[in-house]
């Protein structure tokens, strides 16, 4: 049994809706590491090791995705994120 050309499409669109929204903090050249990671347990609560990896991530790859969910929140995260200072941006998963 083949499904319909509109239900294809109905479960195309329900797919691009479920999938999560990504925050992406980019390297600059102004904060210091030390400060990255503790803007990670400050704002997103992450331990330690977490914020590190993180950090580490920003350092040496130039960007990190920081937290996942919808898309209201994620944009919470990013204003966050600039407030903080940081570069941020934020996409769909893919």
């Amino acid at each position: 049994m083949h499904a319909e050309p509109e239900a294809t499409q109905l479960l195309d669109e329900i797919t691009f809706l479920a999938k999560p929204w990504v925050t992406i903090v980019w390297n600059d050249p102004v904060n210091l590491m030390s400060y990255v990671s503790y803007v990670f347990r400050s704002y997103f609560g992450y331990d330690k090791a977490k914020a590190e990896k993180l950090m580490l991530e920003v350092h040496n790859d130039g960007k990190s995705v920081v937290s996942s969910g919808s898309r209201e929140e994620m944009e919470r995260d990013v204003q966050a994120m600039h407030e903080y200072g940081l570069w941020a941006t934020m996409e769909q998963a893919s």
